[in-house]
């Protein structure tokens, strides 16, 4: 079962000085299966930011079309828009986006009490999501309190607790240490496989991206290839790096 259908997608920005036209996506299309952990790679300039904004629904794109969960996300007004991205899409951005004057579990729960879910079940979720992620200790601290890593892992449990259909990560890695990068793929890759979790990542990172199912490589706006995981993931790792030196360029995005 595919959880998001891309296809044909384009995208062309128009500069308003004059008039010229840059192309960012041509021509894309590919699918997502239901818990799949998906990684979009790329040298910079190359679109993947682009087709995570169009994704996400932040951006329209041109020609072509975007179905997630069988549902047209292409036309959709503010407040369907606004109903999609709460029920269906979760989010994890690289600045954590946690509010400083809630707890940790206060900001991963606030997506369902403001759906007003049960008290009870908004508990339960919780106390598995926290547990899985390694944070059930640290859930009554403000994110002031702790640790980039402890923050981002706060920022994928309140993705991940309203149970979306799709789970965007832009960069998750990219404000963090190694040690703490390390843990917050575990921690994604374990919510993968626990709850069946659907997965997109954009990252330029090959260790990040060896953690991944399956890459897709975007290049000049064009779907140019894909890996998919069949050994261990150092074979995988090694796999990436060789295919983003064939791309040429792309390595100095991973310094």
């Amino acid at each position: 079962m595919n959880v998001m259908e891309v296809r044909n997608v384009k995208k062309i920005y128009s500069s308003k000085l004059n008039g010229n036209e840059s192309q960012a996506l041509k021509d894309i299309s590919f699918s997502v299966k239901k818990g799949e952990f998906l990684g979009v790679m790329g040298p910079s300039g190359s679109g993947k930011s682009t087709l995570l904004n169009v994704i996400s629904t932040i951006d329209t794109p041109t020609g072509g079309t975007v179905a997630i969960g069988g549902k047209s996300i292409i036309n959709l007004d503010e407040d369907e828009l606004s109903e999609f991205r709460r029920s269906r899409l979760g989010f994890i951005f690289q600045d954590y986006n946690l509010l400083d004057t809630l707890t940790l579990k206060e900001n991963i729960i606030l997506p369902l009490s403001l759906a007003r879910q049960d008290v009870r079940v908004i508990e339960e979720k919780v106390k598995k999501i926290s547990s899985i992620l390694g944070i059930d200790d640290i859930l009554n601290k403000s994110p002031y309190e702790v640790s980039g890593g402890q923050k981002q892992r706060a920022a994928a449990a309140r993705a991940i607790i309203t149970e979306p259909e799709l789970i965007l990560a832009d960069e998750p890695t990219g404000a963090l240490d190694s040690k703490s990068s390390t843990e917050l793929l575990e921690n994604l890759s374990e919510l993968n496989k626990q709850n069946a979790a659907t997965i997109v990542m954009v990252t330029h990172d090959a260790f990040s991206a060896s953690y991944c199912n399956r890459i897709i490589f975007i290049k000049d706006g064009l779907l140019n290839c894909e890996l998919e995981r069949k050994g261990s993931r150092k074979e995988f790792f090694n796999e990436v790096l060789k295919t983003l030196s064939n791309l040429g360029g792309v390595l100095s995005d991973l310094v």
